[in-house]
C-alpha cells in the first residue's frame, strides 16, 4: 500500500516538536527566581516544583509508546503540545500555588509525550540513516534549551516573563495546528497494549544493554546540567556568570557534533562513533579533574557535549531499528529507564557533594564512563553476534 505521508514533513514538524520540548525542559529552571518572588516561595517549596517536572515527563514517557503504537502519531502530538500549551500558560499566568503545580505537571507530561513520540516517528520515516536523522533532531532540542535563556535574559529588563512564557503557549498552539495538518504513519501495533510485550523488549539481550547505557548516559547528562556550575564556582572559583557561560558551551558542543553527525559523519559505523564518544567524554573529563586555568575548562566543556551527542540517538536508532513494528513502546521502555537513571544518579551526585564534598563531581564522571565503556563493548558484541545469527 502506497504511503499517503510526505516523510520530510513529517521530519521537520516532529523537529519542530522537539524544539518545543528543548524549551520546556529549560523554562521552569529559568523563571524559577520570579516564581519564588511572585508566590512567596521557600526553598523547599521551590524544590517541590522541581519534583513535579520530571514526575510529569516520566508520565509522558511512559505513556506515550504504547499510544502511538495503538493509535498513531498525530492524535499524540497534537494533544501532547495542547498540554504543553497549557503549562507554558499556566506558568506565566497562574494565580494560586495549586494551579501552578497542576499546570507544571501536564508541562512535564506533554514533554515527555513530545520528546519520546518525535523521537520515534523520526525512527520509523527514516529507512536509512537513523542515527543521522535523529542526532538532527536533537539539534532542535540543543537550540531550544539554549535559545530559551538568552531570551528571557535578553528581554528581562524590557518584557516581563509571563509574556515571553505566554507568546510560547500560543507557540505551541501553532505546532499543534501544524501536527493536524499533517498525515502521520499509521497505527504500528493496532492489538491491545501486552504487558508481555513490554517486559520482552527489556529481555532481549541487546536492549536490555542499551537500556543500560542511556540510564548512564542520561543520568551523566542530569550530573553535568545540575551540578557543573557548582563546581566550577565552588571547586573552581570562577564567578557564577562564568560557570553558567561554561554550561551553554557544553550545550553548544553537543549540539554542533549532532550537527556533524547528522551531515559529514552520517556514513561512520555504530561501532566508530560509540568509540569516538567515549574518546572525547573521557578527554572532556580528565581535563575537568586536572585544569584549573578557565580557558581549558571552557574547551572541556564543549569537547565533553561533544562527546555526549551520540548517545541518545544512536541507542534510539538502535531500537527502532530492533522493533520496526512497536517502534513507539520500544522507545517508552528504553526512555524511561534512562529517565530513572537521570534522577536516581543526580540525588545520589546531591549525597555525595553534601557530605563529602563538590570535588568528587570529576571523579563521578569518570565513574560513569567507565561504566559507559563497558556496556558499549557489550553492545558492540551483541550487535555483531546477531549479524551473525541472521547471515
Amino acid at each position: 500500500m502506497e504511503r499517503k505521508y510526505n516523510k520530510s514533513l513529517v521530519f521537520w514538524a516532529a523537529c519542530g516538536g522537539m524544539l518545543l520540548f528543548g524549551v520546556s525542559f529549560i523554562t521552569l529552571g529559568s523563571v524559577t527566581p520570579a516564581l519564588r518572588i511572585k508566590f512567596g516561595l521557600s526553598e523547599l517549596e521551590s524544590g517541590a516544583l522541581f519534583a513535579i517536572l520530571p514526575m510529569g515527563i516520566i508520565s509522558g514517557s511512559l505513556l506515550f509508546g504504547p499510544l502511538a503504537d495503538r493509535y498513531g502519531y498525530k492524535l499524540l502530538l497534537v494533544l501532547s503540545t495542547l498540554l504543553l500549551a497549557a503549562g507554558f500558560g499556566g506558568i506565566a499566568q497562574a494565580t494560586s500555588i495549586g494551579v501552578l503545580k497542576l499546570c507544571i505537571y501536564f508541562f512535564g507530561f506533554g514533554g515527555g509525550a513530545i520528546n519520546g513520540s518525535t523521537n520515534a516517528v523520526v525512527s520509523l520515516v527514516s529507512d536509512e540513516n537513523k542515527v543521522g536523522n535523529l542526532s538532527l533532531l536533537g539539534v532542535f532540542y540543543g537550540v531550544g534549551a539554549l535559545g530559551m535563556p538568552m531570551v528571557l535574559g535578553s528581554l528581562q529588563h524590557r518584557v516581563p516573563y509571563e509574556s515571553i512564557v505566554l507568546a510560547m503557549a500560543f507557540a505551541s498552539l501553532l505546532v499543534a495546528v501544524w501536527f493536524l495538518s499533517l498525515h502521520f504513519p499509521p497505527p504500528q501495533q493496532p492489538t491491545p497494549f501486552s504487558l508481555r510485550k513490554a517486559a520482552g523488549i527489556l529481555g532481549h539481550r541487546t536492549t536490555a544493554f542499551i537500556a543500560l547505557f542511556l540510564f548512564l548516559q542520561m543520568s551523566l547528562e542530569a550530573i553535568i546540567n545540575n551540578w557543573t556550575t557548582t563546581y566550577l564556582a565552588e571547586y573552581r572559583d570562577l564567578a557564577q556568570d562564568r560557570a553558567l557561560f561554561g554550561l551553554s558551551l557544553f550545550i553548544g558542543g553537543m549540539t554542533v557534533m549532532r550537527i556533524l553527525i547528522g551531515s559529514i559523519l552520517r556514513n561512520l559505523s555504530e561501532r566508530r562513533l560509540l568509540a569516538l564518544s567515549m574518546l572525547l567524554i573521557l578527554i572532556g573529563a580528565t581535563t575537568l579533574l586536572l585544569s584549573s586555568s578557565y580557558a581549558v575548562l571552557l574547551a572541556a566543556l564543549i569537547v565533553f557535549g561533544a562527546g555526549m551527542s551520540a548517545g541518545v540517538p544512536l541507542m534510539l536508532g538502535m531500537v527502532g531499528a530492533l522493533f520496526k513494528d512497536m517502534a513507539g513502546t520500544a522507545f517508552s521502555v528504553v526512555i524511561v529507564v534512562g529517565l530513572i537513571g537521570n534522577l536516581t544518579l543526580n540525588y545520589l551526585m546531591g549525597y555525595v557533594a553534601e557530605h563529602y564534598g563538590i570535588r568528587y563531581f570529576a571523579y563521578g564522571i569518570l565513574i560513569e564512563w567507565v561504566l559507559m565503556v563497558a556496556v558499549s563493548a557489550s553492545i558492540v558484541r551483541s550487535l555483531n553476534k546477531n549479524k551473525q545469527i541472521s547471515q
